[in-house]
């Protein structure tokens, strides 16, 4: 009886604890290297979000000749982070991509240049200016679009294709007179160096363009009807990482710093602090609206970068949102 009864706690003792639930393995490719605009996806992975909602989430920054849009679309990731401008001519050219949320409401794009480059707060002030830039059309179009808005003559500005260097080290040494970026980044950065930057919001012409959705977290449509409860419990997790970056910006600055610590952490800390609000400033975050998207895309068409409005049909969808 003795033996009986201390083999039988033995076996006891050495019952396994219940296995964990097996993680569904996402990956998510970024649209550049790690910056402010990722800080809730950084925070989700970092706190289990990911991980509660049965993910295991993996982060990768985009490879030599091929970016976030087509890996989606070829199906090497889950997910990626992409923009409007993108997406409606990978739709077509056939791209199965849909735009799932959009990591700022409102295009947090400007133009920025020096004092004394000519360039001023009204966008008349591009005639006669260099505009750096990547050589895209959308460039060209918007830019073109604004100083005739301003009153002056578009075929005035002279466009040169700088690709990426330091812009402001570009415009100190007048190799051009304004260029693009982001307010929330390298305009923040500018500022925080030299008391002489001029900004240009694109939100703040809106009479004369269109707001349009960059950054975006897309999906490949194909598979997201397949299995919609993985990109449902992704953009909750997501969703909640982002909510919870715009409640508390110094965790979603320390997050963002401890997956990329090479980042300068005065200019992470001053860049998530900028974009906290504007996560969450449509109400939930992620939505989507139908006139941004009709707007940008009639947009594109009049500057015959798309043959017609055909993309947008099921170019984007909130559905896969959390309930607001």
């Amino acid at each position: 009886m003795a033996a009986a009864l201390i083999g039988s706690l033995a076996l006891t003792g050495c019952q396994a604890e219940p296995a964990a639930p097996e993680l569904q393995p996402v990956t998510l490719m970024l649209n550049w290297t790690p910056n402010a605009h990722h800080a809730g996806i950084y925070y989700a992975q970092q706190h289990g979000l990911y991980e509660a909602a049965g993910l295991d989430v993996s982060i990768i920054e985009p490879g030599d000749g091929i970016g976030a849009a087509a890996s989606v679309a070829e199906g090497r990731v889950e997910f990626g982070i992409s923009q409007a401008e993108s997406l409606l001519p990978a739709r077509a050219a056939g791209m199965d991509l849909q735009a799932v949320a959009t990591l700022l409401p409102v295009n947090d794009s400007v133009l920025m240049g020096l004092t004394g480059s000519g360039l001023t707060t009204d966008p008349g002030s591009l005639a006669g200016l260099t505009y750096g830039g990547y050589g895209g059309a959308l460039e060209t179009e918007i830019i073109s679009a604004l100083a005739s808005c301003g009153g002056g003559d578009p075929n005035e500005v002279e466009f040169i294709d700088i690709g990426n260097v330091d812009y402001l080290a570009g415009l100190a040494q007048q190799r051009f007179d304004v260029t693009w970026v982001f307010g929330g980044w390298d305009a923040l950065r500018a500022e925080a160096e030299r008391d002489d930057v001029v900004i240009v919001p694109l939100a703040e012409h809106e009479s004369c363009i269109p707001n349009w959705y960059t950054p975006i977290i897309v999906g490949n449509g194909a598979a997201m009807s397949a299995d919609p409860e993985l990109a449902a419990a992704f953009l909750a997790a997501t969703s909640s990482g982002y909510d919870a970056v715009a409640g508390d910006p110094g965790a979603g600055a320390d997050a963002l710093l401890a997956a990329a610590p090479e980042l300068d952490r005065a200019l992470v800390e001053a860049a998530v602090e900028y974009y906290a609000p504007r996560y969450t400033s449509q109400g939930r975050f992620g939505e989507m609206e139908e006139a941004v998207w009709q707007r940008f895309t009639e947009f594109l068409v009049s500057a015959e970068m798309l043959d017609d409005v055909a993309p947008l049909d099921g170019a984007w969808s909130n559905d896969y949102l959390p309930a607001g």
